[in-house]
């Protein structure tokens, strides 16, 4: 056993393409591990949203930067004796490994706990790994590390192309790609070498299957596999892109063992101690393999095989780590078995990942090696049928299921060759255009098992239409329900003509399988084949059953409802706000039900919660389980917009809402009623009006002066928001508004320039305010708030404008009698304040402004909302320390992007630090979302004249501290009648050197300080051209006046060595 006293645990730091919240969930649980073999623990992690960083998980918790410079500091200040480096993503091996090579853990004496650091580099670099597995005569792809592009040239040629590209210790596949010819070898192997020193050229399997299995093994070499995968997409497909079924469905027995038998073999041979997983192509007509990869840590993988078998990997690869062995450890979920027992399952489990990618300007739609989704969704069903349809409804991008949708495609052809995010679709479009299986699977190399299942989908629907509501038969309802479809996509059926309100259709199909006794059934999750009585509470609902697993005598319970999958503008915040009012619920002795299905957070976690439903978050199902359970009631205000959105349909159902009533809800929700509340109260608003014709919003615009804001009702990150200069931009975005939200119609408002954004988060009982807090952005308004580097208390905020924002809020919470959480938007200029919106739910700001003041915001609403007093005088503003949360942006993985911060929502996580003042914590938490620190030289494009002159004293501070200025013309133009001392660099487009992009490409700058000209930039300009090659060649970027400002002022008064190493309760 390992007697370490002190345990140091690196986190994963901000939410990013390829790093989501599974790493929140797997530190969690090892920190939960620790804590019950009585070890001290140390976390650092600057992402303040998660629960590892709440109160009361780790003994210690630092929110820095996840890098060697910082890591060592706080090995010094806290002397542990042990790391975990695999519950922290790459992020956290990156940095252990760099640790190790550096003599750093060895100097301090600090061992590596679980698997060893020369382990980890075996699987991490190409060449190692590939001499491991050859020493025990295994596959892998033929392949060769190079060093450069002409390498990768040379090697490609031996091979033939096409050839894959992969890069080492990369994240989700960054930087790897298929290249077809040597011209795309070279574009990807120049973006490779920006971010790693080695590549692999290695032969493309195109078209085998992709297997995956989970495999756990401890020191005294027992090794067991938790739980195999297959991806519904061939290979040349991410696993994070891909489909992902578990247990697979189309192996034979003899391909199941076979790759289970070379599964133990490897992990045993390269020695790894607690979780990984080793991923194969397989040739389904030989039976021939290759061993794609093995990851000496927890991965996204291991989050889903955790949720679909209910073994908590994260948990026992911890206590592995330490030094138990599987056969002592208990297995948590069956409570009869021990840890070495492989789970069985007698349900299917299926993954769909959640794109963004409409949020961005010149992107392209089609998937591959490279991962750009920002979350997932995971379904439970008896049936693949059953669970595909749930999972395409779980991801809340309008889409009912495999049919009942209104897509087109253009050629669909085209479409099944080359994937992208709507591919499951095209394949139903297929099949109703009488397009044979085995074509389908030619094109696709999808295996026809999975093809057939979703034929069965398309027969079933056939079969539907011929009914009406009246003579719909029982078996064909039944027959229906089994095969997943939603009571929506039945009524979209027998209810031949177009969807006018389709709440009340919905309802009479529910009434009519009632009537028919078509009623779902709650199963537990058994993963024991049912050779002993499961005892868990991790329940999902299926018609492919006769009874219920559990009763419902528990009269005393409350259900909370998730927040789904991730995606920009919904992410761990809401789930942090979800597990926190869990835990209030029951330290006030409530029975807890929560129901959400996102694999990779706490909140499903099988310990969380009294009993946790793996389910849908839509209206037919929170009435399923309303009735079933009876509750005292639901809270909607924890999970984002998606429960939010269904207050009023809930309440009409006479569904009890805890909290703020959904009529409330309305009213701030519903732009019309908001703004009559306002002017009721005498608070000023921009001006506004409801344009139902693009004459009135032009008319509008004349009156009150462009730039003007659009902007559709009940959306969530500023889906479809624009800000429009003039009247060929306003056409352009009203008709792109006029989709997004039918039922309402689209508000367009005075955009305000040159004013500052402040925000209040506050929770309120019964109308009355108990309790706020007050930031600010940096950024000048026109910066969605999510993506805005937030400071909390405010440091330029007068104290007036203070006292009348407060005012404000509380008449607003009087008005609206709120009870629980609320969030209100401002916007401030010269001292005059305006309210731009308001939230009655708990806003993403909530975990960041909880633990900058240390008040639990969460807690308190949850108390509110049941009626539990929560007077008392708490101070916000007056702290001797400031708060600052920046946005982390994945631009690097969305190629072709524009990396600019527009009214739409754009960033995948942030962080926050604290500091003794604005400087060391802004430097801080810019430094953990991976910015780096300029050495030389600055190349500056500063934009319209206001923002040159803005900038002017910083620039001249920057030469001050010896960095040498390159501009682009305007800019150099600017600073020579200043005096400033600058070389130019050309415009990319104009083809002279010396050129900007040359400078870039070959990493001659450091910084790029690029400002846009006006607030929405469409077509390729040199702008574009600059900010996308800094992103590309991974260049520090900056785009927003206000921050660049910041930061020079910052590094001018700070240097590394000035940040504080700090614990959180140090503040």
């Amino acid at each position: 056993m390992n007697k370490s006293k002190k345990i140091l645990v690196l986190g994963s730091g901000s939410l990013k393409i390829g790093e989501a919240g599974e790493f929140d969930y797997s530190g969690s649980q090892c920190l939960k591990a620790l804590k019950e073999e009585g070890i001290k623990t140390v976390l650092v992690n600057p992402n303040i949203a998660t629960i590892q960083t709440s109160e009361g998980m780790a003994d210690k918790i630092y929110f820095l930067p996840v890098t060697p410079y910082f890591v060592e500091k706080v090995i010094e200040k806290e002397k542990p004796n042990g790391i975990m480096l695999s519950f922290g993503g790459q992020t956290a091996l990156n940095c252990g490994v760099e640790l190790s090579d550096k003599g750093i853990l060895e100097k301090h004496n600090v061992k590596v706990l679980g698997t060893q650091i020369e382990t980890i580099k075996n699987t991490e670099d190409r060449k190692l790994f590939i001499k491991k597995l050859n020493e025990i005569n295994l596959k892998t792809p033929e392949s060769q590390a190079v060093y450069n592009v002409e390498q990768a040239i040379k090697v490609a040629d031996k091979l033939k192309y096409p050839v894959m590209l992969r890069v080492a210790y990369a994240l989700g596949g960054q930087g790897s790609g298929v290249a077809i010819n040597e011209k795309e070898l070279r574009e990807n192997a120049k973006r490779a070498f920006a971010y790693s020193d080695q590549a692999l050229i290695e032969e493309y399997l195109g078209g085998w299957k992709e297997v995956e299995y989970e495999v756990v093994r401890d020191s005294y070499d027992n090794c067991i596999t938790v739980c195999n995968m297959e991806n519904f997409d061939p290979m040349g497909i991410h696993t994070g892109e891909s489909i992902v079924v578990a247990p697979s469905q189309t192996l034979t027995n003899k391909e199941y063992h076979k790759l289970r038998d070379i599964a133990i073999k490897v992990i045993r041979h390269l020695g790894i101690v607690g979780e990984c997983n080793i991923q194969y192509a397989l040739d389904t007509n030989s039976e021939d393999y290759r061993i794609i990869e093995v990851n000496a840590r927890l991965s996204r993988s291991s989050a889903l095989a955790s949720k679909a078998t209910g073994y908590p990997l994260a948990f026992v690869a911890a206590k592995l780590a330490l030094g138990f062995s599987l056969i002592e450890l208990e297995n948590m979920i069956t409570k009869v078995t021990k840890s070495c027992f492989e789970p069985a399952l007698d349900y299917v489990v299926i993954k769909i990942p959640r794109w963004d990618l409409e949020k961005f300007k010149h992107i392209s739609f089609e998937i591959g090696s490279e991962m750009k989704s920002v979350g997932e969704v995971m379904a439970i069903g008896r049936k693949f049928e059953e669970a595909v349809q749930k999972a395409i409804r779980m991801l809340t991008i309008n889409l009912h299921g495999l049919v009942g949708n209104r897509i087109n495609f253009n050629n669909i052809e085209n479409e099944l060759k080359n994937p992208t995010d709507k591919r499951l679709f095209v394949i139903v479009e297929a099949i109703k255009k009488g397009i044979s299986i085995d074509e389908i699977h030619n094109l696709t190399k999808i295996d026809k098992w999975f093809l057939y299942k979703i034929k069965n989908v398309v027969d079933t629907e056939n079969e539907l239409k011929k009914y009406g509501l009246e003579n719909a038969p029982k078996e064909t309802l039944k027959l229906a329900k089994q095969q997943g479809f939603s009571d929506f996509q039945v009524a979209r059926c027998l209810f031949k003509e177009k969807a006018a309100n389709m709440t009340e259709k919905m309802l009479k199909v529910r009434e009519l399988r009632k009537k028919h006794n078509i009623i779902p059934v709650v199963n537990q999750i058994d993963t024991l084949a049912a050779e002993f009585p499961a005892k868990t509470n991790y329940l999902y609902l299926t018609y492919n059953g006769d009874e219920d697993d559990i009763d419902f005598k528990n009269k005393k319970s409350v259900v909370v409802l998730g927040s789904g999958a991730y995606r920009i503008g919904s992410s761990v915040e809401f789930d942090w706000c979800c597990v926190n009012a869990v835990f209030t619920l029951k330290k006030l002795g409530y029975s807890t039900i929560m129901l959400n299905y996102n694999p990779e957070t706490v909140s499903t976690d099988y310990d969380v919660c009294d009993r946790l439903y793996f389910d849908e978050l839509s209206f037919e199902r929170v009435l399923d389980i309303y009735e079933k359970e009876s509750p005292l009631g639901v809270i909607i205000s924890m999970g984002g917009q998606i429960p939010n959105n269904l207050a009023t349909k809930l309440h009409k159902q006479n569904v009890k809402i805890l909290g703020t009533s959904p009529s409330s809800i309305d009213n701030a929700e519903n732009r019309h009623k908001f703004s009559a509340l306002l002017d009721k109260l005498n608070v000023d608003q921009p001006e506004w009006i409801e344009a139902k014709s693009i004459e009135e919003a032009d008319k509008f615009a004349e009156k009150v002066e462009y730039p003007i804001l659009i902007r559709p009702s009940y959306v969530l990150s500023g889906a479809a928001m624009s800000i429009a200069s003039n009247k060929k931009e306003l056409e352009q975005y009203l008709k792109k508004a006029a989709d997004v939200s039918k039922e309402h119609p689209v508000v367009i408002s005075k955009f305000i320039t040159n004013a500052k954004e402040i925000e209040i988060d506050a929770v309120a009982q019964n109308g009355e305010v108990k309790i706020y807090a007050i930031s600010e952005h940096i950024e000048n308004a026109g910066v969605h708030s999510g993506d805005a580097t937030m400071a909390l208390p405010p440091q330029f905020t007068y104290l007036e404008t203070m006292r009348r924002i407060k005012e404000i809020a509380k008449e607003i919470a009087k008005e609206l009698k709120i009870t629980g959480p609320f969030n209100i938007q401002f916007i401030a200029k010269q001292n005059q304040i305006k309210v731009i919106e308001c939230n009655l739910r708990a806003s993403r700001s909530f975990p960041f402004v909880s633990k900058v003041t240390k008040y639990n915001f969460i807690d308190m609403a949850t108390k509110s909302m049941l009626d539990v007093d929560i007077s008392g005088n708490y101070n916000t503003l007056d702290l001797d320390y400031v708060g600052v949360k920046a946005p982390q942006f994945s631009f690097s993985r969305l190629h072709g992007a524009d990396p600019i911060s527009s009214v739409e929502m754009a960033s995948t996580g942030e962080v926050a630090c604290l500091g003794n003042d604005l400087n060391e914590a802004f430097l801080k938490s810019l430094l953990s979302v991976g910015f780096k620190m300029p050495k030389a030289n600055v190349l500056l494009s500063a934009g319209p004249i206001k923002s040159k002159a803005y900038l002017l004293e910083s620039i001249k501070k920057l030469v001050e501290m010896g960095f040498k200025i390159y501009a682009t013309e305007g800019t150099a133009k600017f600073l020579d009648n200043n005096k400033v001392k600058n070389e130019v660099l050309q415009w990319p487009l104009d083809k002279k050197e010396p050129n900007a992009l040359t400078y870039l490409k070959e990493r001659k700058i450091d910084l790029v300080i690029n400002i846009p000209k006006s607030y929405e930039e469409e077509e390729l300009t040199n702008d574009y051209l600059i900010r996308r090659k800094a992103v590309d060649f991974n260049i520090p970027l900056l785009t927003n006046a206000q921050v660049a400002k910041l930061f020079i002022d910052s590094i001018s008064k700070k240097k590394m060595e000035d940040l504080e190493i700090k614990s959180w309760d140090g503040y």
